[in-house]
């Protein structure tokens, strides 16, 4: 059997895999895939990696070194890779789809717990304190909410926010052809939009797409959500606007600096990023740890598609999920 290195392995990642798995000998490792953990690769053909692994030239070169040819992501984004340099030496496949559902899902789910306080009324009825004082939030009907990106996920969440009997406008660099979809350019929806929502890749266009210039365009009372990619928000510029009540309250998923937080316990740890500690913080902002996901549709997803990658690419198949590099 062809033995599989994979990287940064978690319990939930586990069950799928050996479920499902007949074909591999695969090396579970709890450890992230870096420049120095590459070594672990050695006799192996193949690597399955994750969302934060981290996937540089100087990675890649170990990798090659090793005689490793593919690298799996079972993840959809792939802005860890360096493509570029992955180019010719090694391929590069992902998921490009696991639950739409679940990350819009988990989205509405920030915005209806960051809007009714919901997580602060579990921890005072605990305590048997049954006050209503500090709880109050508003009425999604009627509210606009401005989506940015109308891939899969963005609309799924489009049909939830209009179940809300939200109104909706979208901006999309490539607009979707005879769809009810209400496309307005991106300043607009900066400065209509109640509430705004992330769900479009990170690219060197969209990197910091919220940032202290478009805050500034934006409603008073804004509400922010973010469960795509931790840079397309500048976070010290969004931790001003919070501060300074420009924002109503932030949801996040993910957070620019998360690649070596993220997915472990630093709960016994001093945390020495002060603008994450002052985020989590803040009363009005609900963080979860890039968890959209984390379905178990969306883990059985990931673990068929993954091992589909691995098998197109050791019966010498063309690779459907290959991502290649563009100028």
């Amino acid at each position: 059997m062809e033995k599989i290195a994979f990287f940064d392995t978690k319990p939930y990642d586990k069950l799928w895999f050996d479920k499902l798995n007949t074909d591999y000998n695969i090396k579970y490792l709890d450890y992230k895939l870096t420049p120095d953990s590459a070594a672990a690769a050695r006799g192996c053909k193949a690597v399955v990696a994750f969302v934060n692994d981290t996937i540089s030239s100087e990675t890649i070169d170990e990798l090659c070194a090793l005689g490793v040819k593919l690298v799996a992501l079972r993840c959809a984004g792939y802005n860890n890779v360096d493509l570029k340099y992955a180019k010719d030496k090694i391929s590069v496949v992902r998921v490009p789809v696991y639950s739409p559902y679940a990350v819009a899902e988990h989205t509405m789910a920030l915005l209806l717990t960051l809007n009714r306080k919901i997580h602060k009324a579990f921890i005072r009825t605990r305590d048997f304190n049954f006050s209503l004082n500090g709880l109050t939030g508003f009425d999604l009907h009627g509210k606009t909410a401005g989506i940015i990106g109308t891939g899969q996920i963005g609309r799924i969440f489009i049909e939830i926010c209009k179940g809300f009997g939200m109104n909706v406008i979208a901006y999309d660099p490539y607009p979707i052809e005879n769809s009810n979809i209400e496309y307005v350019p991106l300043d607009k929806l900066f400065a209509e939009s109640d509430i705004i929502s992330l769900h479009c890749p990170l690219t060197k266009d969209t990197r910091y797409i919220i940032n202290e210039r478009s805050l500034a365009q934006m409603k008073d009372g804004v509400v922010i959500l973010n469960t795509s990619r931790g840079q397309l928000i500048d976070s010290d510029a969004l931790l001003q606007s919070l501060k300074d009540g420009k924002v109503r309250g932030a949801g996040l998923d993910v957070y620019e600096e998360e690649t070596a937080l993220f997915f472990e316990d630093y709960s016994s740890t001093i945390v020495q990023d002060d603008v994450l500690a002052r985020l989590v913080s803040l009363p009005n902002v609900i963080m979860t740890s890039h968890q959209a996901f984390l379905t178990e549709e969306a883990l059985q997803k990931i673990a068929e598609v993954t091992l589909f990658n691995l098998q197109q690419f050791y019966n010498g198949e063309a690779l459907k999920n290959e991502v290649a590099y563009k100028k």
